[in-house]
């Protein structure tokens, strides 16, 4: 069972249960409040959090709820010094078992260093925190967009149904830039529509699934014709036209 809320300004929350082995898992710890809060709703004990990355709003929550429910914290090798509480390290490529399930590790640098994306294969959940976004990806902050660009499309490759869960809510605004990139693409304007009604009644946006995001996420999507006609980029590679679009979505209002 995944149940996701937003929690913070625009964070969303995740908790994973399974109700055989009553491991529970939070990815990532925006707001121990919020997360201590819906565990209790659901009769539920925190066994794990498993962090994609440092940054404050990530992990501000993991001592609070380490001290009540003595939770095990699972974090990025490369960032481990930065992580508090932290107790496995894993990196990327590495297979470990969680709720008698098979966990991959994937590893993402570029909005961080050191950011994973972990994915249950067998059920088809990839919890891509600040790498992938509905319609977007994340600011590159300490890596590269070369190493953006792979971190993005590694995903490329999974099982189209793949439920694709991000770590925040910005979804309106992404679906308003890949429409400036990509104006005719009828996926993406069908999308867009659903998104705006669907915040518009205060609902959540995501998940996702990867079969939504090779239709109608830019920075999935550089080869698109239209899209490189439009940055006037028909003539270069994936990677350049990568770094232009995210280049452009910084500075978009």
């Amino acid at each position: 069972t995944v149940h996701q809320f937003i929690c913070r300004t625009d964070n969303y929350g995740v908790l994973v249960h399974d109700s055989h082995t009553g491991t529970t898992l939070s990815i990532d710890a925006p707001d121990a409040t919020a997360i201590a809060d819906n565990l209790k709703k659901r009769g539920w004990q925190l066994t794990h959090i498993l962090t994609t990355h440092h940054h404050a709003d990530h992990v501000e929550g993991n001592l609070e709820l380490k001290e009540v429910f003595g939770c095990r914290i699972i974090g990025p090798e490369a960032e481990k010094d930065r992580i508090p509480g932290i107790s496995q390290t894993v990196k990327g490529g590495d297979v470990i078992q969680l709720a008698k399930r098979p966990l991959t590790i994937y590893a993402c640098p570029g909005h961080t260093l050191g950011h994973v994306a972990y994915h249950f294969a067998d059920d088809y959940l990839l919890f891509a925190a600040d790498t992938l976004f509905a319609m977007g990806c994340g600011r590159v902050f300490e890596g590269t967009p070369e190493q953006m660009y792979h971190s993005v499309n590694q995903f490329r490759d999974l099982q189209a149904y793949t439920s694709v869960y991000c770590g925040h809510e910005y979804t309106v605004a992404n679906a308003r830039f890949a429409l400036s990139v990509e104006p005719n693409n009828r996926a993406l304007v069908a999308r867009a529509a659903e998104v705006m009604r669907l915040r518009d009644q205060g609902k959540m946006t995501c998940p996702s699934t990867i079969a939504d995001e090779l239709k109608t996420n830019p920075y999935l999507r550089c080869d698109s014709p239209e899209i490189r006609r439009i940055l006037g980029m028909e003539g270069a590679s994936d990677v350049e036209v990568f770094a232009e679009l995210r280049q452009r979505k910084n500075t978009f209002s």
